[in-house]
């Protein structure tokens, strides 16, 4: 094997063949029309995926889809593409990918599992290929008129088929023109003796012809008693011209109906695509041949096709023309596809507007499926046609035309509003399965266009949504100044209540709208209004840190917000910046005259709220500017350097130490006595534990229990903190590991009284350090 082929592939089944041959056999197939009708009479492509192919626009991209569609139906389908298809329709091309295989293939013992192997099997089965070019060629034909052929069972028509040989035949030889001429005049005496004295294939082609067959000819020119001699003998009917085209295409654009009649009885495809995409129909419509159209239409009702229609086909193309004589001809506007789309979604769906009319004007339904194929398109003059059609008498559902208006609301389009309440009858106050108005809907949406349009046709403007959401909450919501402002000069009350009492400004305020905030102030919406919760603007606007909305708050132009306001938990909104950790908010409140020393309900002031979420700025903030007691204790005696302990919060604790008056705040002690250091020691934070001890706490402290910190880090199991514990010293202060506790334990007894492994390796590190072991 040479390296050049191993390189491109080692194991040359059929399906890697044609990917490492693509470029070669997208190039070198010439007749993709030939080659794919071969391939659909071995059913290796269906009618929808020729339609496909043969709608590309250039050669090499038919080529290239044709191949990719065979790759994806595996290696079966890419053997027999090789052969017979390729073999008959591009014999060179497949000499040439044959040698390949076998060059390829020269060093892999098995070859049968391979492209090479099938192949030659194939030849060896099939007398009339390359092994066998030593017979002559007059052995290898088919039977001529003179031997009566084997034959199948008689079609519709009553016109037997011929049998496929055995083998493999040669190409058929040229027939002289004055057979074609025979043909033509409808000489039919003439013809049978022709063929009979010149032995030849009723399926070759004219001389100085690549593509003409006897059947086209007779075709063209109407003959049927040619035409069925022709078929009686194995006429081709699937045979294409020049043009890519059937007997069938030719007899259609002429408009012979009998001889199509005829073809179509024997089994010609009346789907099949020309060069130009375009099927007998087609070319039958385009010559004005509405007969011939006729009976095409009647062929494919009364088989019954649920796939796509010739009427579908038009629509899809545009061709309003071929549409107008398909629909003359008899066929139902409003038939389905396969996907269950009517040819009017099709053409609407494309922005076809003339197959539109034409299709409208046949009476196709306009229902919610095409309504929705037109907001997809999102295509306000394909929108008019529709309503258009429905002022000239179509009428559509209730239900179907509310379900419209939800549409264009959603797509803000204010002028197909109108339409579709004024020309369409849509109830502009209807609602949906959720609850929603239209204009409920353009709020929330904050699609001013529609909403406007709503507004003038009187929509109400009370509404509400189940949970009490009225318009204005639902534009304060969404952002929508222009909304908003419609509403109030409108007259709605911009103190409505909605959800748990909220007003537009609370909703405002949740939704961070800064020029909404403004513009509700100056229309006198109360700055102080409270929720069920006891929430006003300014606590919602605090917790979420929102300096821009508490500046507006502070200095609403009709009264200013109440820094004294509770909400239900006792929480001003200086408690509630103060969670949030926002500095600058908690300096604005503070400037604006807060109180830093309110308790809530378990009597927490803002600094013990701040030193609990870790707001080192908030602490200094409140420390500085607005006088915090740093030894202030909540319900349970811990001050805010307890609660900065529990959490870890170093940065907070250092500001609340650096800043107290009173040095021992660092050992102040809770309702149980114990230290922040006790706090820090049982969850586990040894940073906070060295900073507390550097700062002076006693570390053998002891609270209610007789605990120390060191006890409290043994019994949780806390290693890392009982290390810093055990290795601090300071002015020989040291932790005392023989203090015993209100039940006479040792530290080491708590200990070891613990099922965890730190447990074990704490005790471990005890004993050790009171020399109990080494």
């Amino acid at each position: 094997m040479s390296a050049a082929s191993t390189k491109t592939t080692v194991n040359p089944y059929a399906i890697e063949v044609i990917r490492a041959k693509k470029e070669e056999l997208v190039g070198g197939i010439l007749n993709t029309e030939a080659l794919l009708d071969l391939l659909a009479d071995h059913g290796l492509v269906s009618h929808d995926q020729r339609l496909l192919v043969s709608s590309v626009r250039t050669q090499a991209e038919r080529n290239s889809k044709l191949l990719d569609i065979l790759v994806s139906r595996g290696e079966r389908a890419c053997r027999i593409f090789f052969y017979p298809c390729l073999k008959r329709a591009e014999p060179e091309l497949y000499r040439s990918v044959r040698t390949y295989a076998g060059r390829v293939n020269e060093d892999i013992r098995d070859a049968r599992r391979q492209l090479i192997g099938y192949l030659l099997e194939r030849d060896h089965q099939t007398p009339g290929t390359e092994s066998d070019t030593h017979k002559s060629s007059a052995a290898l034909r088919k039977p001529s008129l003179e031997t009566p052929p084997k034959l199948n069972k008689k079609n519709k028509a009553g016109i037997a088929k011929i049998i496929p040989d055995q083998w493999e035949p040669l190409e058929p030889e040229p027939l002289p023109s004055h057979i074609f001429t025979a043909v033509a005049n409808g000489d039919l005496s003439l013809l049978e003796d022709l063929l009979s004295e010149s032995s030849r294939d009723v399926n070759s082609f004219r001389q100085g012809s690549e593509s003409d067959s006897l059947l086209h000819v007779a075709a063209e020119h109407g003959q049927l008693s040619v035409i069925e001699l022709l078929l009686q003998g194995g006429a081709k009917l699937d045979a294409r011209d020049q043009q890519g085209r059937t007997a069938l295409h030719r007899a259609a654009a002429k408009g012979h109906t009998a001889a199509a009649t005829v073809l179509v009885t024997a089994g010609a495809d009346i789907y099949a695509c020309d060069n130009a995409s375009k099927t007998p129909l087609h070319l039958s419509a385009h010559s004005g041949h509405g007969e011939t159209v006729q009976a095409l239409v009647k062929v494919e009702e009364e088989e019954g096709r649920q796939q796509t229609t010739f009427l579908h086909m038009a629509a899809m193309r545009d061709e309003w023309e071929v549409a107008e004589a398909v629909l003359r001809a008899g066929a139902e506007p409003d038939s389905q596809d396969g996907g269950g789309k009517t040819p009017l979604c099709h053409a609407i769906s494309r922005g076809h507007e003339r197959t539109v009319t034409v299709l409208l004007n046949a009476g196709a339904q306009v229902d919610s499926d095409a309504m929705a194929c037109a907001f997809d398109l999102n295509s306000k003059s394909m929108l008019s046609l529709l309503l258009q059609s429905a002022r000239g008498g179509w009428k559509m559902t209730a239900e179907s035309m509310n379900s419209t208006l939800f549409r264009a609301v959603r797509r803000n389009l204010g002028g197909i509003v109108t339409a579709l309440v004024e020309g369409g009858g849509a109830d502009v106050n209807t609602r949906d399965g959720q609850g929603y108005t239209p204009l409920l809907l353009a709020a929330e949406l904050g699609h001013a266009e529609a909403f406007k349009a709503l507004v003038d046709k009187s929509a109400n403007l009370q509404g509400r949504l189940s949970n009490s959401m009225t318009a204005l909450h639902l534009a304060a919501q969404s952002g929508s100044a222009s909304i908003t402002q419609v509403l109030l000069e409108k007259g709605v009350p911009p103190n409505i209540t909605g959800p748990r009492d909220q007003t537009p400004l609370h909703t405002a305020v949740l939704h961070d709208r800064p020029s909404l905030v403004g513009l509700l102030l100056r229309s006198g919406a109360d700055v102080n209004s409270v929720t069920q919760d006891g929430l006003t603007a300014l606590h919602l606007a605090s917790q979420r840190g929102q300096t821009e909305v508490v500046a507006q708050l502070l200095s609403a132009p009709q009264q200013q917000a109440d820094l004294r306001l509770r909400d239900k938990e006792g929480r001003s909104a200086l408690h509630w910046a103060a969670v949030q950790g926002e500095a600058c908010v908690v300096k604005q409140l503070l400037a604006a005259g807060a109180e830093s020393r309110a308790q809530e309900k378990e009597k927490k002031t803002p600094l013990h709220m701040a030193a609990t979420e870790g707001h080192a700025d908030a602490v200094t903030a409140l420390l500085q500017l607005g006088k915090a007691k740093v030894e202030a204790k909540d319900m349970d005696g811990c001050t805010a350097l307890h609660h900065a302990a529990a959490g870890g919060h170093t940065d907070a604790a250092r500001a609340l130490l650096s800043l107290a008056k009173n040095k021992t705040t660092v050992d102040s002690k809770n309702t149980w006595r114990r230290t922040p250091l006790h706090a820090a020691s049982e969850q586990g934070h040894e940073a906070m534990v060295e900073m507390l001890l550097s700062a002076g706490a006693k570390i053998n402290a002891t609270d209610s229990n007789k605990d120390t910190a060191l006890h409290c880090a043994c019994r949780v199991g806390h290693l890392s903190t009982v290390q810093t514990l055990l290795s601090w010293s300071h002015n020989k202060e040291k932790a005392n590991l023989m203090l015993t506790n209100n039940v006479k334990k040792t530290p080491l007894q708590v200990a070891e009284a613990g099922d965890t492994s730190s447990h074990t390796d704490i005790a471990t590190l005890l004993k050790k350090k009171m020399f109990l072991i080494k």
